[in-house]
């Protein structure tokens, strides 16, 4: 794996921003836009995966790197399970629904895979060189 020296540089972080928008497009009309609770939520469970991503990169530590990927990575979930309400509500399509649930499941996995590396990486981060 390629140093990353930004997390912008990161593949997940990427994809969360292209999600994170997706999720506020989704989310801006319709019946989806006046049910406060459950846009709020998905559109704050969109833009933790990128903050947890990037919070836990400028830590500069590996471990505190894994926590906040953990953190990102349920974060994935919780959206998932809110796409169900959404679709159930009606308020998105079934095209918009697995369009969503794709995005956010291959970040999902992106961030497993991360997390894995990390574990058994002898790398550490910058903060203990």
């Amino acid at each position: 794996m390629a140093t990353l020296k930004r997390f912008e540089d990161i593949d997940a972080w990427q994809k969360a921003r292209v999600l994170t928008k997706a999720v506020y497009q989704v989310t801006s009309s319709g019946e989806f836009a006046r049910d406060y609770g459950l846009r709020d939520q998905i559109r704050r469970a969109a833009v933790s995966i990128m903050s947890n991503i990037a919070e836990g990169f400028e830590r500069g530590g590996d471990k505190e790197f894994q926590q906040f990927l953990s953190m990102a990575k349920g974060s994935c979930g919780e959206i998932r399970a809110q796409l169900y309400a959404a679709v159930d509500q009606a308020y998105i399509s079934e095209v918009q629904f697995q369009d969503l649930v794709e995005k956010v499941t291959a970040i999902s996995r992106l961030l497993a895979g991360l997390m894995k590396y990390l574990q058994t990486s002898t790398l550490r981060g910058n903060k203990f060189k």
